[in-house]
């Protein structure tokens, strides 16, 4: 999707817990301690936080800014709690659930992950059941039942809502200005 659509920027998450296995820091999560994403909550850098399994997540609300400051368009990963967090702050964004196939799918990609115990998986697997309640406020949904299909169907919404036309109201003024 990001080659696809060059004024899209990958929001990279900040984290708490250690890199698994074939994770770059600053391509996947940066990396940072517990007492550092601690004293950035307290100093307000967060737009949006959570803490899962013992370890913090948050979006830089810097990284937010700083793209759309420069006409960027930012793509994040994150899960309900912190896109409800991101709708509060920026209502004009645009929010996309990412759905699994089927239960045994999504129980079968948790455990491809690797290097987690069964008893991490099953509370992961848990979690995620509740999370997926809360696609009825998603804007659109995307099943990803297959990785091209559902890039195709990501890009599509991408392209649609920049043509929307409350998001062109600049551009319309000045047709009407000639």
């Amino acid at each position: 999707m990001l080659a696809a659509c060059p004024d899209i920027k990958f929001s990279v998450s900040l984290t708490s817990r250690t890199p698994r296995p074939n994770e770059i820091n600053g391509k996947d999560y940066h990396f940072i301690s517990h007492e550092d994403f601690q004293r950035r909550i307290d100093e307000g850098e967060f737009v949006e936080w959570v803490e899962n399994y013992g370890q913090f997540y948050g979006t830089s609300v810097k990284v937010i800014n700083d793209a759309l400051n420069h006409g960027k368009d930012l793509l994040l990963d994150i899960e309900p709690r912190g896109a409800k967090a991101i709708k509060k702050q920026f209502p004009d964004a645009v929010f996309v659930f990412v759905l699994p196939p089927s239960p045994d799918e999504l129980l079968k990609r948790l455990k491809k992950r690797g290097h987690e115990s069964e008893e991490a998986i099953k509370i992961r697997f848990s979690q995620s059941n509740s999370e997926l309640k809360e696609v009825l406020w998603y804007d659109y949904t995307i099943f990803n039942e297959d990785l091209e299909t559902a890039v195709f169907q990501m890009i599509s919404i991408y392209h649609a809502e920049k043509c929307k036309t409350n998001r062109l109201c600049g551009k319309i003024d000045r047709v009407f200005k000639i």
